[in-house]
């Protein structure tokens, strides 16, 4: 008798050994009162495991097996959250530095472009430098076709609407200058100023809301005064023309300049 013979006796009871070999192992326990009585009782843990899913085993080991995945993986991914999360408070605080940067300067260029000209009026385009626009004059003192806005200076009426402005279209490193004036535009209604270059296409440079009583009307006389810009040069812009917005988009043509 073999050690490797004993060896067989949980393989012969759990049925894996091949014919051959399962013959011999029979052979070998007529005379092996010790393999009989190992195999007695190795025949009942057979019956058990007869009764196991293997299926259902494997799945279960798969199972944990892709648990533990899962969780290195939800591990890894609350890792890199919280990474982009502080990269976000980060940017979001170098943000709030570079807007209240931002706001300071202009609060204090508001404070000189509203403050009087102490050096009394230049002349139009001799305002301010080419990173900077140049102010508008004060409303209070402003008629269609009278004070002169910055820059080459045109006005008109449309005959049919009877809406009145005046364009200053200032040349400047970056585009032009768009300053405007509207009177006898009465609301409610939403307008927008288009520039219409010279090979036909338009952009839409502002817009604006205007109120029951309107502006430069007799409930408002004071006209409404704007300014917009616009990558165009000065060169390719033909004319500007005010237009009414509607839900479809824009609509009546208000009045056009020049």
């Amino acid at each position: 008798m073999t050690q490797e013979q004993h060896y067989d006796v949980a393989s012969y009871a759990l049925g894996i050994l091949d014919d051959r070999d399962a013959a011999q192992f029979e052979d070998h326990l007529i005379d092996c009162a010790q393999c009989a009585y190992e195999l007695e009782s190795f025949v009942q843990v057979a019956d058990v495991l007869a009764t196991v899913d293997a299926e259902a085993f494997v799945a279960a080991e798969r199972a944990e097996r892709d648990g533990a995945v899962l969780n290195r993986m939800m591990r890894e991914v609350g890792a890199e959250r919280q990474r982009a999360n502080s990269r976000r408070l980060y940017s979001l605080a170098a943000a709030v530095v570079v807007f209240a940067m931002l706001s300071i300067g202009a609060l204090f260029a508001g404070g000189k472009w509203l403050a009087p000209d102490q050096a009394g009026t230049t002349e139009t385009g001799a305002q301010g430098g080419a990173s900077q626009l140049d102010q508008l004059p004060s409303a209070d003192g402003v008629a269609i076709g009278g004070t002169k806005l910055p820059g080459d200076n045109y006005s008109g009426t449309d005959n049919r609407t009877n809406v009145a402005a005046a364009v200053g279209l200032l040349k400047k490193d970056w585009g032009t200058q768009v300053s405007f004036a509207v009177a006898n535009i009465s609301g409610p209604k939403t307008c927008a100023l288009f520039v219409v270059r010279t090979d036909g296409t338009a952009e839409k440079v502002a817009d604006w809301t205007v109120t029951e009583t309107g502006w430069g009307t007799a409930a408002n006389p004071t006209p409404l005064m704007l300014q917009a810009v616009t990558a165009t040069p000065r060169d390719k812009i033909a004319h500007v023309q005010v237009q009414e917005i509607t839900s479809t988009g824009a609509g009546e043509t208000l009045v056009r300049v020049p």
